[in-house]
């Protein structure tokens, strides 16, 4: 799908009420011992397309998705990388050819949350109002259509 069409796809389910794409605040969050208070979209954008491969600690930043179809993640694809999640089918085609793996997929947000919580360099992503003391938040997203 290009990205005209997302866009008005996207419009369009939003001036309908649609359900179909979260917009509460994304909370990016990691393990609370990690050292990092904050996160910028930019290297977000990094570890999630897994060019950054460690955190400041030296731990592997473990990135975690939710499933395709889920709202959450969909939002959070268009806002970070203004694409759908099945867009970016051939970049981890020819990463994972280089022997680079895609981000690990949860099936829950408190999957996400439970192994972000038990995990050093661990990252994630869920609404805002699924945080508790279990992780940090290093970054707040306010889903934005992409222009």
């Amino acid at each position: 799908m290009n990205m005209r069409i997302a866009y008005a796809l996207l419009v369009a389910m939003l001036s309908a009420g649609s359900s179909a794409l979260a917009v509460e605040p994304i909370a990016v969050i990691t393990t609370v011992s990690n050292s990092l208070d904050t996160l910028s979209r930019d290297a977000l954008n990094l570890i999630y397309l897994r060019k950054r491969q460690m955190d400041s600690e030296g731990n592997h930043w473990i990135p975690l998705n939710l499933p395709v179809t889920d709202s959450l993640r969909r939002s959070f694809s268009l806002s970070l990388f203004a694409i759908l999640p099945e867009e970016h089918e051939d970049y981890w085609n020819v990463q994972y050819f280089n022997g680079i793996s895609p981000p690990k997929v949860m099936a829950s947000e408190e999957a996400v949350v439970r192994f972000v919580a038990s995990t050093p360099g661990a990252i994630g992503y869920v609404r805002k109002q699924k945080v508790d003391d279990r992780v940090k938040v290093l970054l707040l997203i306010e889903f934005q259509i992409p222009k």
